[in-house]
């Protein structure tokens, strides 16, 4: 029995908030659970810790666009690591265990959804509001491990997302604002949860989780749609979901992004608050995270 008991303790103890990896210099990976209630879930965290490395090395969380590739996108992001002393975190969503895009690019803030036979717009749906559901709390957890196996004395973290990372950022801003985040980049978004309450979530806020008070927070944060000049109606890069209901946001990425802003002005002016949100439009560049990296981190660590 005691035998049985002591495997079981180290079992247990072995299935941890992360599995009490090392972090070392240079590009590596290590793993950490999903979020509350969902231990099984397993999240690959590719990172780039540069030689330059201590106490004051900053934190970049870099989310992947549709193909999830952490890999790919820490990668692109080592020179500026090395360059800036920057820490680069880049989770990568497995589709078995997170499958389709809302279980991503939503955040996990739907569940039941159906689509149509065209694949090209959402029938129905069952929005989540318990936010321990969605994945946005896992951002934390990520860098609160990794602070802490490295002692460093960052008390927040920057953000870019391209793409469906992007997606995933504006949804950040909006809805998950007592988060560690400092600086958010959501860049080459496809589409937008645009803060209307004239239209339904998840293109709009009516019948989802925020309200008018909620909306008022969100525009304290420090999103900037980070969006490419060439990401425009001669694009041919990404999968850009098209449908009356979307087209309303505009017919190609650029456009949406510059909708998406124009709307959440107009509604922080409309609730007399504080509009702390940015837009960055980044001359030469289309659908292509790795120079919408590059200009990221020019934007974030030279200027």
């Amino acid at each position: 029995m005691k035998f049985f008991i002591s495997i079981i303790i180290v079992l247990f103890s072995s299935y941890t908030f992360a599995a009490n990896e090392n972090i070392n210099l240079g590009s590596g990976k290590f793993t950490i659970e999903g979020g509350k209630g969902h231990a099984e879930k397993k999240i690959d965290i590719y990172y780039h810790l540069p030689n330059s490395y201590d106490e004051n090395t900053k934190v970049l969380i870099v989310i992947p666009g549709a193909g999830r590739n952490g890999w790919s996108y820490r990668d692109s992001w080592v020179e500026a690591s090395e360059k800036h002393n920057v820490l680069i975190l880049s989770p990568s969503y497995s589709e078995k265990l997170y499958p389709r895009f809302w279980n991503y690019n939503i955040a996990r803030m739907l569940s039941d959804v159906k689509i149509n036979k065209a694949k090209s717009a959402i029938e129905s749906y069952t929005v989540v509001s318990d936010s321990n559901e969605w994945i946005f709390s896992d951002f934390d957890r990520v860098f609160d491990y990794s602070v802490s196996k490295l002692s460093l004395t960052a008390k927040k973290y920057d953000m870019f997302g391209h793409s469906a990372g992007g997606q995933i950022l504006h949804r950040l801003a909006l809805f998950d604002f007592k988060n560690k985040a400092n600086r958010i980049l959501a860049s080459n978004s496809g589409w937008y949860t645009v803060p209307t309450f004239k239209e339904n979530f998840p293109y709009g806020l009516n019948k989802g989780v925020s309200t008018r008070e909620k909306i008022s927070s969100a525009f304290k944060s420090k999103l900037t749609l980070f969006l490419g000049e060439l990401d425009n109606e001669h694009e041919t890069r990404g999968h850009l979901v098209r449908n009356p209901q979307l087209d309303i946001q505009g017919t190609y990425r650029l456009s949406r992004g510059k909708h998406f802003f124009k709307k959440s002005k107009e509604l922080a002016s409309n609730l007399n608050v504080k509009f702390n949100w940015n837009i960055h439009v980044v001359q030469g560049v289309g659908h292509d995270y790795k120079n919408m990296g590059k200009a990221a981190a020019i934007y974030l660590y030279s200027e």
